[in-house]
């Protein structure tokens, strides 16, 4: 008897027929095969009355119409069809595409986390009937990202900008990157020093406060399930924020003896981390592999459909009982001091869908030699750091000797904190923790050699941008989206043109933040982390059956969307007619958006002329006065440059220094700025305009950098401004 197995993808299905043998058809129908219809109002493709949605689904191109006609072939031969569809929510909503498509009675399904013998064959010896719940929050998804999109989208058409959509997670996501950059953007650096004093017992301490002040003696908090091997962070004194409270600091330290007044030490145990899910493994591969998050799942995907291992989109932590024994099998071949007395589970989050396994290999004895020459180098990477991090979850725990020396001289008291790791445990395939830091052995009342005091001055950073896999461990701290979900709303937010990335981080354009600016005044519930994260609940609500997916969907319409929708409407006309994008702002007008690029004539900041004739949307023009000065963006290379037509006249050129009114603050000389191109646009700094200062030690740091709020060096701190005119 001939039966038909269908899954998603084409890569699985040649693993799967060596499986089964030669009495299976197995067959791919390519993922998704139907989509809603763009029929009915506003092109949903469903419509809805007071009780009931009605869905009309079509083939979503031609590709998928000809796997239909192939997979009806296919099953007019067979006796049986089992649908295998991937193990999650989409997968079963996949599934029910199929039975419908395929006119199938009363089809099986089957689910398997893991393309091996013995895991297919356990799935095929029990198959079940499809999950009306799980599909239900499939179906629901679809109409709400529908509903979304295509009523949403319209409102920022009109922004007349070249915004193309809005979207359920898509918009929420963007507003936490905007978010961010408005955070940046307001941010105002403060200077304050650090004041410390080496021993000549082989130590450097920090100011630690006075001996009357309140002190927070707690250790800085470390992230346990660090994803990242980081080097210790510098040290720093409690901070002081003048230069002459440092001086005072630093005078009082050389003046008075000093005294151990304290020495600790404890171990610390430090647990393993989890096993990757979803999320974590998209940040580990980002950080230690530099991948993409959506090119860390294509890797995946592979991974698993050669039977390496387990599914690969799943926000559980949980281990089959069988694995964790074959973990401690291999421990202790190899590594029997680091088996730990009791199999080691590890607890999810509150609201993952437990329905499957963490991410893991299907074999672990499996010679990494063999797995060398079989794979890409990608894809051997990627297969270790899932190896490493599963048996690293079944490892006894770091243990760490942490010590620390308070010492008091006059008043004042300083601190030094060490670190020793004592058992590496799990870090011996998970490295995160910090690198070794040994103080002497002291005993309290003991008299310290002071050797040197000093101060820094330091000047506290605004946030840093996201990066993609720190993007997408906050999309889930906060419940936006899911695991199928995180990467390609990434993918989405770059290909519309709403975010770029600059050094490795996500940064809005301008274009995402007026599409932001505007969807915060139109639907700003719709961008809240709590708004999008209850949506999610609800979703999962029904796919475990507690409440019908059209009652809610009818709910969620009724109640809240028609009603923001039809204030937004309002919002958007006002707003198009307050915010208008045409016509081009004059030469001497003021209402225009400053670039970072400045006129190679007059160094002037050149305006953001907008275009809706340009890719980039806009070009650049001097409207300080120099109305030749245009300049337009290059795309190859990754650079603002003039036509030849509109060169400059004037004598000096980009890279040419113009003196400045501001003296060095070594040698009281003029100052000079000096043009250079980096990451694609032009920059400018001042330095000493004397030319043998670049040789000079005690001129190495005198250089000033622009910012928002004039000119700053590292060392000198912010120059004063001067009146050009005078």
């Amino acid at each position: 008897m001939k039966r038909l197995l269908v899954v998603e993808s084409p890569g699985k299905v040649k693993k799967l027929s060596q499986i089964l043998g030669h009495d299976w058809i197995v067959k791919a129908s390519c993922g998704h095969i139907r989509e809603l219809s763009n029929q009915g109002e506003d092109a949903l493709g469903f419509t809805m009355t007071e009780n009931r949605v009605t869905c009309d689904y079509i083939p979503r191109d031609q590709r998928a119409r000809e796997t239909i006609q192939q997979l009806k072939a296919a099953a007019r031969q067979v006796q049986e069809v089992i649908l295998a569809t991937d193990p999650d929510r989409e997968g079963e909503t996949i599934a029910w595409h199929l039975q419908q498509a395929l006119g199938l009675k009363n089809p099986r399904r089957v689910v398997y986390t893991e393309i091996t013998d013995a895991a297919v064959k356990q799935a095929i010896a029990h198959p079940r009937n499809l999950d009306f719940n799980l599909i239900g929050a499939g179906l629901c998804r679809d109409c709400l990202d529908k509903l979304v999109g295509y009523k949403g989208s319209p409102l920022v058409w009109k922004l007349n900008n070249g915004a193309k959509s809005v979207g359920r997670v898509q918009s929420a996501t963007l507003h936490l990157i905007c978010q961010r950059e408005r955070e940046i953007i307001a941010f105002v650096p403060q200077d304050y020093w650090s004041v410390w004093v080496d021993y000549g017992e082989g130590l450097r301490a920090f100011y630690h406060g006075d001996v009357n002040a309140p002190r927070d003696n707690s250790p800085p908090t470390e992230n346990h399930d660090d994803t990242v091997t980081k080097p210790q962070t510098t040290p720093e004194s409690t901070r002081v924020l003048s230069e002459a409270e440092a001086n005072r600091l630093v005078e009082i330290a050389k003046s008075h003896p000093h005294q151990v007044i304290q020495y600790t030490g404890k171990l610390e145990n430090r647990q393993p981390p989890p096993p990757f899910i979803t999320s974590t493994l998209q940040q580990a591969a980002g950080s230690r592999l530099k991948f993409a998050p959506e090119h860390t799942m294509q890797v995946a995907q592979k991974l698993f459909e050669a039977g390496l291992i387990t599914y690969m989109r799943t926000d559980s932590v949980i281990l089959s009982p069988e694995f964790c024994d074959r973990v401690r099998q291999w421990l202790e071949t190899n590594d029997p001091e680091n088996i730990p007395p009791q199999k080691t589970r590890h607890r999810s989050r509150k609201n993952a869908q437990e329905a499957h396994e963490a991410i893991r290999p299907t074999d672990l004895f499996r010679p990494s030699t063999q797995l060398r020459s079989e794979l890409s180098e990608e894809e051997f990477n990627l297969y270790v750091l899932i190896w490493k991090r599963a048996v690293a979850s079944q490892c006894r725990p770091a243990i760490l000797r942490k010590t620390q020396v308070i010492s008091q001289s006059g008043d004042i008291l300083w601190q030094a904190r060490g670190q020793v790791v004592e058992f590496l445990g799990y870090a011996r395939y998970w490295a995160n923790l910090s690198q070794d830091t040994l103080l002497p052995l002291l005993h309290q009342g003991q008299e310290l050699t002071l050797t040197n005091a000093g101060h820094e001055k330091k000047q506290t950073q605004p946030p840093p941008r996201y990066s993609e896999p720190k993007l997408v461990q906050l999309m889930e701290r906060k419940g936006i989206g899911r695991p199928s979900t995180y990467s390609p709303t990434i993918a989405t937010l770059k290909k519309r043109g709403y975010v770029q990335l600059t050094k490795a981080n996500l940064q809005p354009t301008s274009l995402g933040m007026e599409v932001d600016d505007f969807l915060q005044k139109a639907l700003p519930d719709l961008l809240e982390s709590e708004f999008t994260a209850k949506m999610e609940a609800a979703l999962d609500d029904i796919a475990s059956g507690k409440q019908p997916w059209q009652d809610y969907l009818i709910n969620w319409h009724q109640t809240y969307f028609a009603i923001a929708l039809a204030k937004a409407q309002t919002i958007a006309a006002n707003f198009t007619t307050s915010n208008p994008k045409t016509p081009t702002p004059s030469p001497n007008s003021s209402n225009y958006q400053k670039s970072r690029t400045r006129c190679p004539v007059c160094h002037h900041q050149l305006a953001k002329i907008p275009s809706k004739k340009l890719k980039k949307k806009y070009f650049l023009k001097c409207v300080s006065g120099c109305d030749n000065i245009v300049m337009f963006w290059n795309e190859h290379a990754k650079t603002w440059q003039q036509p030849s037509s509109s060169s400059p006249t004037a004598t000096k050129s980009p890279s040419t220094p113009v003196p400045t009114k501001y003296p060095c603050p070594v040698c009281q000389k003029p100052l000079e700025e000096y043009f250079y191109q980096k990451d694609g646009q032009q920059k400018s700094l001042l330095r000493c305009s004397q030319p043998q200062s670049r040789n000079d030690k005690n001129h190495k740091d005198v250089a000033y950098f622009q910012t928002q709020k004039g000119w700053w060096s590292p060392k000198y701190g912010e120059l004063s401004v001067i009146d050009e005119g005078k």
